[in-house]
């Protein structure tokens, strides 16, 4: 029988901005009328990744019609896509039990019914499975990956037009993508799913962060975009959309800002390779993450856009090359232009080559 740790202590309430508060009142009305209607939580798992005595572990709580024995909830709504995962009922302050080596840990979901949270727990190194349910809600596995302290070297990878082309930041194609196509109508950047396989292969164990302003929302549909066209398994970081405690909409920067901080505090030992691109702030954060840990970074890929991208994307970014840092920064067009700097580079075996 699983035993049960004690809840961790909570920080003082914040003031609400009163966009947030706005917020939260619509998200308890439409919760009190779907309860109504005889919807019951459900517990999106999302992949997690870990340490020698610690596991991070993400999930959301929504509201959902109960499961038929022969359609499992969660199945069901991991096939959602476009603009449905974005009128799904949220649960806020939820209890959410979760069940990791033989212990349960009782958290509590946040606003937009996420929870990202930090468990003291003893895994084996590599792909392990815990237990997150609600008290009525069923049980789902939630994929952790643990890394193995002798690991010295991970990948940080941005999505939008690193690894898939979107180009997010025009509005009206931003809404296109995200609300109305599915994963099958998306782009693969070439030569990149290949690069990160033999990234892995040349380097067993090395943890595969997927780093990205996306909204929690659309997890599901990247999550299948990743595994249809054969990226390596790996965490998904994404952040939920809307007010803040103490602003309008969040900071996408800021996000990506305070992950990259967090990787480098909780892998000391890593040296990550960072891949973003150079349509929107993935080099000036980049750089600022390189400088103030030099430590960590083991090098900087930035997939160049090409003209028609960088057009849809509102323009390249203004970052000049940073050629000058501890690590080197490397420039391409696609996965195969930067196999080969890393190649001439001996980061990596020269086998690589195809």
């Amino acid at each position: 029988m699983a035993r049960t740790a004690s809840a961790a202590v909570t920080a003082a309430e914040p003031i609400l901005h009163r966009a947030a508060r706005v917020e939260d009142a619509f998200h308890r009305f439409r919760e009190k009328r779907a309860r109504k209607r005889g919807l019951t939580p459900v517990v999106i798992p999302y992949t997690g990744y870990g340490g020698a005595d610690w596991i991070r572990v993400l999930g959301r709580v929504l509201l959902a019609r109960p499961a038929k024995e022969d359609d499992p909830e969660v199945s069901r709504y991991r096939n959602i896509r476009g603009w449905r995962s974005f009128t799904s009922v949220t649960v806020d302050d939820v209890e959410v039990t979760i069940t990791a080596g033989g212990v349960e840990h009782r958290v509590k979901a946040e606003r937009g019914g996420v929870f990202d949270v930090k468990i003291e727990v003893s895994l084996p190194p590599g792909w392990n499975r815990i237990q997150l349910r609600t008290d009525d809600s069923p049980t789902v596995a939630a994929p952790v990956y643990v890394v193995d302290a002798k690991t010295r070297f991970g990948v940080i990878s941005d999505i939008d037009d690193t690894v898939m082309v979107t180009a997010l930041p025009r509005p009206f194609l931003a809404a296109w993508n995200t609300f109305v196509l599915s994963e099958h109508a998306r782009t693969s950047v070439a030569g990149m799913a290949v690069l990160y396989e033999r990234l892995v292969r040349a380097n067993p164990g090395a943890p595969v962060i997927y780093l990205s302003t996306g909204a929690w929302n659309v997890a599901p549909t990247l999550s299948r975009f990743l595994s249809r066209n054969l990226y390596p398994r790996g965490a998904l970081l994404l952040t939920d959309w809307g007010p803040t405690h103490d602003r309008w909409f969040r900071s996408g920067p800021e996000h990506k800002r305070s992950n990259l901080q967090r990787l480098a505090h909780e892998f000391p030992d890593i040296k990550w390779l960072l891949v973003g691109d150079d349509g929107q702030h993935d080099e000036q954060l980049y750089g600022d993450f390189a400088e103030l840990n030099p430590t960590s970074v083991k090098a900087v890929c930035i997939r160049q856009l090409s003209t028609s991208e960088a057009v849809l994307a509102g323009g390249r970014s203004d970052a000049e090359a940073h050629g000058s840092g501890t690590a080197p920064w490397l420039y391409a067009p696609d996965g195969a232009g930067l196999a080969e700097q890393l190649v001439d580079l001996g980061l990596f075996p020269a086998s690589w080559e195809a």
